[in-house]
C-alpha cells in the first residue's frame, strides 16, 4: 500500500461554479468601486484599464486556488488564458448590447438590464466552463487520486515503439 499523500482533485463542478460566482462577483463588485475611486485622479478609461487588469490578475489567482483548487499558482499561459475568456466575454455583452440597440433605437432601462445581465450570464458561464475544462484542467487532473484497480501505464517516452512488419 502506497503511504504517499493523495491530494484531492479539488472541488466538484457545483461547488467550484459557486465559488466562481462568489469570487467573481466579488471582485466584480470591488471593482467597480475602485473604478470609481481611481476615477477621481485619473481619466475613467485609464482608471478602468487599470482596474480591469489588476481585476482579472486577482481573480484568476483566486479562481486559481479557491475555484478550481489548483496545487500552485497561475502561470503567466493561465492568467493570459483567463484575461482571453475575460475580453471574450467583454466581446460578447457588447455584441448584445449593440443588437439590442439595432433591433430597439430607444430600449428601456429595465430591457437593457435584462439584455445585458442575460448576456453576463451565459458569458460567465462560457467563462467558467473555459477556466474548468481548458485553463485549470491539467492542474486538477496532476492533483487527481488515482481511481482504485489496475491501472493503465504508458511506456516511458524513451522506450521504442514496438514495430510490425508485414511478411
Amino acid at each position: 500500500m502506497d503511504d504517499a499523500p493523495q491530494t484531492p482533485a479539488g472541488p466538484g463542478p457545483l461547488a467550484s461554479f459557486a465559488r466562481f460566482v462568489l469570487f467573481g462577483g466579488g471582485v466584480g463588485l470591488l471593482s467597480s468601486g475602485a473604478v470609481a475611486l481611481l476615477a477621481d485622479s485619473m481619466p475613467w478609461a485609464v482608471a478602468n484599464a487599470v482596474i480591469t487588469i489588476a481585476s482579472t490578475l486577482l481573480g484568476t489567482e483566486l479562481h486559481a486556488r479557491f475555484t478550481f483548487g489548483a496545487a500552485h499558482r497561475p502561470g503567466w499561459r493561465q492568467h493570459w488564458q483567463s484575461a482571453s475568456s475575460a475580453a471574450a466575454a467583454y466581446v460578447a455583452t457588447s455584441a448584445a448590447m449593440l443588437a439590442l440597440h439595432a433591433v430597439q433605437t430607444s430600449p428601456g432601462t429595465l430591457t437593457e438590464q435584462i439584455v445585458y445581465l442575460s448576456a453576463s450570464g451565459l458569458a460567465g458561464t462560457a467563462r467558467f466552463l473555459i477556466l474548468r475544462l481548458v485553463v485549470f484542467a491539467a492542474d486538477r487532473g496532476r492533483n487527481a487520486t488515482p481511481a482504485p484497480g489496475p491501472q493503465l501505464r504508458m511506456p516511458p517516452k524513451s522506450a521504442p515503439l514496438p514495430t510490425l512488419t508485414l511478411a
